[in-house]
């Protein structure tokens, strides 16, 4: 069976409009004509797609089925048009992403970086927010893809796995906690912490998680990444939270040891969200496929 984008297209234009001649004219094409497209498109097809009635005309059960794969269709071929024009112009692309701390400072850039080289035509504005807003931002359409915690009650979007996360005590080596390897957070709290600026996503996590506990965290410092707080936690100034990734890359160069937090928030599921795959440019289902890729994927 063979159509073409204008059948597709009169098709949408007279359930939208519910009038043969309104969707002629709004097309422009002589409404006789308008008339055998859809005659012929109907007999093509051994179906009735309207019901006709003095008022207009309704789709039928069929009809609402064709209609939801003539959209679909002609989606498709706008975003189509769109790359191609893009391609033939060179026109910058620019894709808003949005991440909470943890995505943003371990799993990302290491996703980011070959996207960004095999589409040299691409451009990511990429912000940090804590997940609830990266929820808010991608319900409203202010920003296309978001990775943020797979706890909240994801209305509103479609969202795809990313990775697992876990939070983790660094503490230095001849701690006392370290040769216990894992406690429940509060126990942590009897002593001082180094901590990220106070504006940082995780960092307002786990502040938040502190004072739930009735023992709002002791900053004696803020460092403004992983490696200087790992730094200041083996100079012995606190303990630090930070994602396991991180914690583990530092460890390895320092005198500093992990201790595992038995908190069931401490392990999160990473989401990828967007507000619709269909809406989002062709670069960015691109990118929604780099990120959605497991490291061994890449590898092969």
């Amino acid at each position: 069976m063979r159509f073409d984008l204008t059948d597709l297209r009169l098709l949408v234009a007279v359930a939208e409009s519910g009038s043969l001649s309104r969707a002629a004219a709004d097309f422009p094409i002589a409404l006789s004509a308008a008339s055998n497209r859809l005659r012929h498109m109907e007999h093509r097809l051994g179906l009735t797609l309207f019901t006709r009635h003095a008022d207009g005309m309704t789709p039928t059960s069929d009809g609402r089925i064709a209609l939801d794969h003539a959209r679909r269709v002609l989606a498709e071929a706008l975003q189509l048009n769109q790359a191609l024009d893009s391609l033939a112009g060179r026109r910058r692309v620019t894709i808003k992403l949005a991440a909470n701390t943890v995505a943003n400072s371990t799993f990302l850039p290491p996703a980011l970086g070959p996207f960004l080289i095999d589409y040299p035509d691409v451009d990511l504005q990429v912000e940090e927010q804590p997940s609830n807003e990266i929820l808010q931002a991608l319900q409203a359409g202010d920003i296309d893809i978001g990775v943020l915690d797979g706890n909240l009650p994801l209305s509103g979007i479609v969202s795809l796995p990313f990775r697992n996360d876990r939070l983790v005590l660094f503490v230095p080596a001849g701690h006392g906690l370290a040769a216990r390897g894992h406690c429940q957070f509060h126990e942590a709290l009897n002593y001082p912490f180094v901590g990220m600026p106070a504006e940082r996503a995780m960092q307002h996590f786990v502040e938040e998680m502190a004072t739930m506990l009735g023992r709002p965290l002791t900053v004696r410092v803020r460092a403004p990444s992983f490696f200087a707080l790992a730094q200041l936690v083996t100079q012995g100034v606190g303990l630090a939270v930070m994602p396991e990734a991180a914690a583990q890359r530092h460890c390895a160069a320092m005198a500093a040891a992990i201790v595992t937090l038995d908190d069931s928030w401490a392990t999160r599921e990473l989401r990828l969200g967007v507000r619709s795959l269909d809406e989002l440019s062709a670069q960015a289902r691109q990118l929604v496929t780099y990120l959605t890729q497991t490291d061994t994927e890449r590898a092969t």
